[in-house]
């Protein structure tokens, strides 16, 4: 199936991303946000990184030029009607994610494929809401998608085929390493990620070792390229509590109960990088 014309739903950090990725790759993407702000500012911030790779040498001027004329913002939903495939990366809330999937099932063309960005939310709640399950599938870029390889592909329970096999052959395409997960809760990465970030947090409450000390032996011993600490501040640390509360929740165990610590400073307004403080200073 040819995926020519793309559209990505969401101007955030993963929608902008995600549509620098698709138009690297020559496709025309259709970028829409609910917020027009957001948009314009969105294909604003995209031309700007397009262009200071080309002046750092990592990109042809031609080639930031082309992938810039790729973009298009659109002003209503219903212009999706022209895509191909639609990738929806609005925030991960589920009532809001169902809210688009419902509006895409109308204004998407009957063909076109209908890819979710969520981390870990159901897929098969998106596909149901859809009306077109068999054409419905989860495509979950890693934070920055220009340059993050890994896409986790995962498949409702009606999702076809055709469907799948083109979604795969898309993130090649788009220079990535799509992998098959099945359709759990956080799906792969996630689910092993947030409980080691949480132990960290345990960690660090029982006195085990100091933040820097904690991050400095998991870089060191384990390899890892950042700390589960510096991690936690990078996603926030609302969202480490709101995912590791899901996975409680939605996996009924409590081996995911999140760290009270995490709770406190989640409740003080500590949330991270994005306040300038979490688990280290960012000021």
């Amino acid at each position: 199936m040819n995926l020519n014309c793309i559209a990505v739903i969401g101007a955030g950090t993963m929608g902008r991303g995600i549509a620098q990725v698709l138009a690297q790759a020559s496709r025309e993407v259709l970028l829409y946000d609910a917020d027009p702000c957001a948009r314009e500012q969105g294909l604003a911030s995209i031309a700007a990184r397009l262009r200071q790779q080309a002046a750092k040498g990592r990109l042809e001027p031609a080639a930031s030029e082309a992938a810039i004329a790729a973009l298009r913002g659109i002003d209503q939903l219903a212009a999706v009607g022209t895509a191909d495939m639609v990738v929806e990366a609005v925030p991960e809330r589920l009532d809001l994610k169902l809210a688009v999937f419902a509006q895409l099932g109308q204004f998407a063309k009957s063909e076109a494929i209908l890819a979710s960005n969520t981390s870990g939310l159901d897929i098969d709640a998106l596909a149901a809401e859809s009306g077109r399950s068999d054409k419905v599938i989860g495509m979950h870029f890693f934070n920055p998608p220009p340059t993050m390889p890994l896409v986790e592909v995962v498949r409702a329970t009606a999702t076809s085929d055709e469907t799948f096999a083109s979604v795969m052959a898309l993130a090649q395409d788009l220079g990535k390493t799509p992998v098959a997960v099945a359709n759990s809760p956080g799906f792969a990465v996630n689910r092993v990620l947030f409980p080691m970030i949480n132990e960290a947090i345990y960690a660090l409450a029982e006195g085990v070792a100091s933040a820097e000390d904690i991050d400095r032996v998991m870089v060191l011993g384990a390899s890892h390229p950042i700390g589960p600490l510096a991690l936690a501040d990078y996603v926030g640390l609302d969202v480490t509590l709101d995912i590791l509360e899901s996975f409680a929740q939605r996996l009924d165990s409590s081996k995911y109960r999140p760290c009270p610590l995490l709770r406190e400073m989640v409740a003080q307004g500590t949330l991270g990088r994005k306040t300038g403080r979490g688990f280290f200073s960012y000021s």
